[in-house]
């Protein structure tokens, strides 16, 4: 079964960019491994949302073999134990809705520092996901949140109608609890993704902004927020296609490039670990196919993290990563 739609077929482009892998050589420099001190579990692409943005097409259509089993489950978890992570981070899909993710945080809590949840925050709305709410707060897990607009009408347009208003309700629910109010030691970090074919702006500007609408209006507070740009594979790469935007696109992300954002990319310190059990140097390469070490190696078979020095694949997607002050 793929991964996500549109990402295995042979896409026809004019392309007016150097490889990645030749402008890191260009720059003298090579993308390898530091000390791996993060596990990414991705535990599927079922989602109750169908994202204009995603780089791995996930949505209430991804079922069955795309979701991540108990017995895999089991084995990330005994991964994690004979590891020692200093951080662990769940991502989807909207793990929310995996079957198994109570025992996932349960257990994976007991053998890392730091454990990361990342919600759309529209599953976490109709009350339905409260146990799991109180689960984050007993396990004080970090949750790092997708809300990408301070516009309805633009969040919506990327998202799903209605998102918007289920986001703004979770927030104000989480905030009750604890979760982004200082002192409470319960993180609430935002990631706000532009909703087209553009760059994001500046972090500490929209930030800001992000704080003085989101209290004025909603009485919200978060820790921290994120601006990302949204990565050219999966159903976003489809989208730039369909608009004929997919050249404009890399052009900017390559004309980005910083070379000084190469050290502290994720991947040299960071393993994910697919649904279906097997390990990519990110979620990205994930979404692409480009297994770790360049062949298909489960969590089972992996005695400990990734050795320093091993080298990284690449492809033209980690442009996105490279481009202004990089994407951690």
């Amino acid at each position: 079964m793929k991964a996500a739609e549109g990402i295995q077929q042979d896409e026809l482009y004019k392309r007016t960019w150097d490889p990645f892998r030749q402008t890191l050589f260009r720059h003298g420099l090579h993308l390898t491994r530091g000390k791996t001190t993060i596990l990414q579990v991705n535990v599927g692409l079922l989602c109750n949302q169908k994202c204009r943005h995603c780089h791995l097409g996930a949505g209430p259509g991804s079922v069955g073999r795309e979701n991540m089993d108990s017995r895999t489950a089991r084995a990330v978890i005994a991964y994690a134990e004979r590891s020692g992570f200093e951080t662990i981070d769940i991502t989807g899909g909207a793990p929310e809705l995996n079957p198994n993710i109570d025992m996932l945080i349960q257990e994976l809590s007991h053998h890392t520092q730091r454990l990361i949840f990342r919600s759309n925050l529209s599953a976490l709305e109709d009350g339905r996901k409260d146990d799991l709410i109180g689960l984050f707060q007993q396990k004080q897990v970090a949750i790092t949140a997708s809300f990408p607009s301070l516009d309805e009408a633009q969040a919506d347009s990327q998202r799903g109608n209605g998102v918007f208003r289920k986001s703004v309700d979770t927030l104000r629910k989480l905030n009750r609890l604890g979760y982004g109010v200082a002192g409470t030691g319960l993180e609430l970090n935002l990631v706000s993704n532009p909703t087209g074919a553009f760059m994001p702006g500046s972090q500490a500007q929209v930030e800001k902004r992000f704080r003085e609408i989101l209290f004025q209006k909603w009485g919200i507070v978060f820790s921290t927020l994120f601006t990302f740009a949204n990565v050219p594979l999966g159903r976003f790469r489809n989208w730039l296609q369909e608009k004929g935007n997919l050249e404009s696109y890399m052009e900017r992300l390559t004309t980005r490039f910083n070379p000084r954002a190469v050290d502290g990319l994720m991947c040299r310190t960071l393993v994910s670990v697919s649904w279906d059990g097997y390990l990519y140097d990110c979620d990205f390469n994930l979404a692409k196919e480009l297994c770790m070490g360049g062949s298909k190696t489960h969590v089972s078979e992996m005695e400990g993290p990734p050795v320093p020095g091993s080298p990284i694949a690449v492809d033209d997607h980690c442009y996105t990563c490279t481009a202004g002050a990089g994407f951690t």
